[in-house]
């Protein structure tokens, strides 16, 4: 029987006021979901683009920081381009992201954020990241 392996902890106070639910992640690939909703509307009723561009921030994060881990590293975004593609007014989002290019000092992460019930592209992004060293501990 294999066992599946455990999701490193990706929860912040940020993430969970966000509402990403992340269920896999991985140095290669991050997925997850968020039920939009109100909470993230703009005043005319739709979700705001700075959520998407916050989801996509969050999950290239995630995953460029496990991927660098190993050599007491994190990943910090240096860029992200969000391209709003569909306007909503909530749904489960389906968010994954996987790396363009993972190199020994900067990642290019590309995430796709979903309608979970029609498969429409809500927004597309891409993060470029800085690896840098974990902050040191007292």
């Amino acid at each position: 029987m294999t066992e599946t392996p455990s999701i490193p902890d990706t929860t912040s106070a940020f993430l969970e006021a966000l509402g990403l639910e992340v269920t896999e992640a991985t140095g290669t690939r991050v997925a997850g979901y968020v039920d939009l909703g109100e909470r993230h509307h703009t005043p005319w009723g739709v979700v705001h683009g700075g959520v998407y561009a916050t989801i996509v921030e969050s999950a290239g994060s995630i995953g460029g920081s496990l991927a660098v881990a190993d050599r007491g590293q994190f990943a910090v975004g240096l860029h992200n381009s969000t391209d709003f593609l569909r306007a909503s007014n909530g749904c489960r989002a389906r968010v994954t992201a996987e790396p363009i290019i993972q190199g020994r000092t900067q990642q290019l992460w590309l995430v796709e954020i979903v309608d979970d019930a029609t498969g429409k592209d809500l927004a597309r992004g891409q993060l470029r990241l800085q690896n840098v060293p974990l902050p040191k501990q007292d």
